[in-house]
């Protein structure tokens, strides 16, 4: 194949290191494409034989080593090079391309945090290229935007996000690159005011979200960039009013203005754009009605509203937007009942209505969304039963806390394999946990019923949910022993396959654009922005305080809380394989019996609360071991013994975490313990002095005592058996007592008899 022009490997699972591939000898190759692979290893230096080279794309690979080797420089016939997300290291000087007259598209994204691309040196370095489409974003690129591009005239597209470029923004960018089409400088360190634009017809795809930008936007923005259909001004400082001139952006598609400090109404013109098909507004200062008579998005697709101060219904967006597949108005002032017509909104797939004013039913309607994968209706005012939900095969997160649904938990409440969270708690269920949680709810990972009104057992089945890593039966009606299967529960131990929180539901709008030059395709991403990056979001005591777990961190947090019960019975021994578990929390309940050595196993254990319990035994010196334990609370039992030495984490807890165990001693406590254990040969005038009575050792005195108690009593009775005198002198004793007892009771009730005939 020594004639070989073109070679593409690109989208396969072919591995292995390129020494030995033969690539070396096409030396008449101009396009070698192995993207999308597993390939590894550096690259061989022979490739710099290869100086007919056009167009060189191993993006998507393994590869590693250094860039700064001659190989790049000597391709000077190159036009297309694509070496993105790689695991290439060190810092690479883009001054090698100065020579490269014929380049026209450059990718160097590495996105490991060990590749930097060098800029600006040699200083004033003046390039012979002309590039129509640069990425460079994860470079470590920092100050000022490169200084080589004020050199650029033809660039289309540019991607320099995810570095931490500085000053304002560039103006004169847009000025000299009057082609330009896509720009993307998002997740820098851009500041100040958007000045005012040249007329820039041809750009239509702007993102400068993440960095420090403030100010107002311009009113005639619309103005300024008339064919804008990607716009994204997301998590910066802008205020005030949105200008209502931004409706007249008629080819506008997808707008991002969340997180920042926008103020006032909507404007209804914005509202009522055709075309529009995602709209993100949270995160601002919004407030007025939303869905009005005006509303009229009816190609709407992604709508974001969350964390604003917007009132009204739902009943608009519902009978208008019957593409909606997410729609988020959490944290705001909605009211009135979620609209039965929601089960006719076949295309969602996200649902989020918390923390609002909604009350009513849950509508069994809302059943008929089977693509559903993320429901929120937390923090309302929804009441009655709960409905079946059983249709609904693709949830994978469900939020009904802080409600006011009653009732039994149905036994075909739920039918999804898919489930990863199921949130019930503050509401006021009753009854039992069914069967069928743990029959059909398989990949269970959140399972939180805290705060309602359940009773009885705790069942075994529960231990068939063996993907727990999250449990909260806290402050319920709960009795009986702690079930000791929960030890073969996961409880947070990681497998090779487990992300499924650190993953997102991700809709992709991107338009994969193409350059076609020099006879072959040229490919670069206008826009790779995710419309949608829905992260589940839980709430779960520890350490003494709420907290809130969001998105991949969900993967490493694990706990049981089954505090707030009226459990009873001993702590299994079993519990301590729960090694990865970081919360345990089985306080305020019955439990006796001491606290199970096996605890020391669990390595990961970060809070551990026992208190208020009728533990006896003494503190395990074993626990001293747990390098991680930040909260530990054994306060109001009936430990007893010495306190751990304060060593490692147990130098750090404090006299209330042992408050209220009249018989535990130590130094932290300023309760002396048996000094004769510490100097078996002190006098015993000294040990009587310095002992106080709380030093004895309770288990030991009740034995004793009851002893001491058993041989007087036998010894009365011998007595008694042995001596007739003294054996008559007790029996005329019991006959006088039994004679006193009977003329008193006689005479009282004479006298009762004789008050009541008077």
């Amino acid at each position: 194949m020594s004639h070989l022009k073109s070679l593409s490997l690109a989208g396969n699972q072919l591995n292995g290191s390129l020494q030995n591939q033969g690539f070396c000898q096409l030396n008449k190759l101009q396009e070698l494409d192995l993207s999308y692979n597993l390939f590894q290893g550096i690259l061989p230096p022979c490739l710099n034989n290869l100086t007919s080279l056009r167009l060189l794309d191993l993006s998507v690979n393994l590869f590693s080593g250094n860039l700064s080797s001659p190989l790049l420089p000597n391709l000077t016939s190159l036009e297309y090079i694509d070496l993105s997300y790689n695991q290439f290291e060190g810092s690479f000087s883009f001054s090698s391309f100065a020579n490269h007259s014929k380049l026209q598209m450059v990718k160097l994204g590495m996105n490991n945090n060990k590749f930097e691309v060098e800029t600006e040196y040699p200083i004033g370095w003046v390039p012979l290229f002309q590039l129509k489409a640069l990425s460079l974003d994860s470079c470590k690129l920092t100050g000022d935007l490169p200084s080589f591009l004020q050199y650029q005239f033809r660039l289309v597209g540019v991607d320099l996000s995810h570095n931490n470029l500085t000053g304002s923004f560039p103006n004169w960018l847009l000025e000299n690159n009057t082609r330009l089409k896509s720009l993307v400088l998002r997740n820098n360190s851009l500041m100040g005011q958007l000045l005012p634009l040249e007329r820039n017809t041809r750009i239509h795809s702007l993102d400068i979200s993440h960095n420090q930008l403030d100010g107002q936007l311009q009113e005639n923005v619309a103005h300024m960039i008339p064919n804008m259909k990607y716009l994204n001004l997301s998590d910066n400082g802008f205020e005030g009013i949105l200008p209502s001139s931004i409706v007249e952006l008629r080819a506008l598609w997808y707008l991002d203005l969340s997180t920042n400090n926008f103020s006032g109404e909507v404007p209804k013109q914005l509202l009522a754009a055709k075309d529009l098909g995602v709209l993100k507004l949270s995160n601002n200062k919004f407030h007025g009605e939303i869905f009005s008579r005006d509303f009229n998005l009816i190609r709407l697709e992604v709508l974001y509203l969350g964390n604003n101060q917007l009132t009204g219904t739902l009943s608009n967006v519902i009978s208008k937007s019957s593409w909606l597949g997410v729609l988020d108005v959490s944290n705001n002032y909605m009211s009135g009942e979620i609209p039965s017509q929601i089960g006719n909104m076949t295309y969602l797939t996200t649902l989020v209505l918390g923390n609002n004013s909604f009350k009513g039913k849950l509508p069994p309607e809302i059943s008929q969304l089977w693509g559903l994968e993320f429901l929120d209706v937390s923090q309302n005012a929804l009441s009655g039963s709960l409905p079946c939900l059983k249709t609904m095969e693709s949830l994978k997160h469900l939020h009904l806390q802080g409600n006011m649904f009653t009732g039994l938990i149905p036994r075909d409440f739920l039918n999804s394999s898919h489930l990863l969270t199921l949130d019930m708690r503050d509401n006021r269920l009753f009854g039992s946990i069914p069967n069928s949680i743990s029959a059909l709810l398989k990949q269970l990972r959140i399972f939180l019923l805290g705060g309602n009104l359940l009773s009885g057992f705790i069942p075994n089945h529960l231990c068939h949910l063996t993907e727990i890593s999250l449990m909260d039966l806290s402050n319920n009606s709960f009795s009986g022993p702690i079930p000791k299967c929960f030890g073969h529960i996961r409880f947070g131990e990681m497998k090779k396959e487990d992300n499924v929180f650190g993953q997102f539901i991700e809709i992709r709008y991107g338009m994969d654009s193409h350059l076609v030059y020099a006879g072959y395709l040229v490919k670069y991403w206008e826009d790779l922005s995710s419309v949608y990056k829905g992260k589940d979001e839980v709430e779960f005591v520890t350490k003494n305080r709420r907290d809130f777990y969001r998105g991949g961190i969900l993967e490493f947090m694990s706990g049981l809380d089954l505090s707030c019960n009226n459990l009873t019975g001993e702590i299994p021994h079993e519990l301590g394989m729960l090694s990865w578990i970081r919360a345990l929390n089985l306080s305020h309940n019955q439990l006796n019996g001491s606290i199970p050595k096996s605890f020391s196993d669990l390595s990961q254990i970060e809070s551990l609360d026992l208190s208020y319990n009728k533990l006896g035994g003494e503190i395990p010196l074993e626990l001293v071991e747990l390098n991680f334990l930040a909260v530990f609370s054994v306060a109001y039992n009936n430990i007893s013994g010495r306190v751990p030495n304060a060593k490692a984490q147990f130098a750090t807890f404090d006299e209330s975490s042992y408050e209220g165990n009249p018989f535990l001693c130590g130094e932290l406590l300023k309760r002396k313990c048996n000094t004769s254990i510490e100097s078996p040969c002190a006098p015993s005038q000294s040990f009587e002095s310095e002992t106080k009575w709380y030093d004895i050792n309770h288990v030991v005195f009740f034995a004793s005592f009851t002893t001491s108690y058993i041989m007087i009593l036998l010894g009365f009775v011998t007595i008694l058996y042995i001596n007739p005198y003294w054996r008559h002198r007790w029996f005329n004793f019991i006959e006088e007592c039994v004679y006193s007892c009977y003329y008193f009771v006689f005479d009282s009730l004479s006298k009762f008899s004789a008050y009541l005939y008077n």
